[in-house]
């Protein structure tokens, strides 16, 4: 899976999961406040990622996912290797 396929894949999933326009969903964007997510809400969205991309997200990584970016960074970083292309 390439890193335009993870972002695309993990957008639409938000999007539709989520009922906002993928335009709002950016980069540098934060996730919380983009989503407007409570704690559930980010249990739901670890769980679509992990289903979607096959990776599993430790509660201790989370911390470091602020923004849009980073999750498509710790996807694209531990994808299994027979995924990477």
């Amino acid at each position: 899976m390439t890193r335009e396929e993870i972002i695309k894949s993990i957008n639409q999933e938000i999007a539709d999961e989520y009922e906002v326009d993928a335009s709002v969903i950016n980069p540098d964007a934060v996730i919380f406040d983009t989503l407007n997510l409570d704690s559930l809400s980010l249990v739901d969205l670890v769980g679509i990622v992990q289903f979607k991309c096959k990776v599993l997200i430790p509660s201790a990584e989370l911390k470091s996912i602020k923004t849009f970016s980073d999750l498509y960074d710790y996807v694209e970083s531990h994808l299994p290797d027979n995924n990477k292309q």
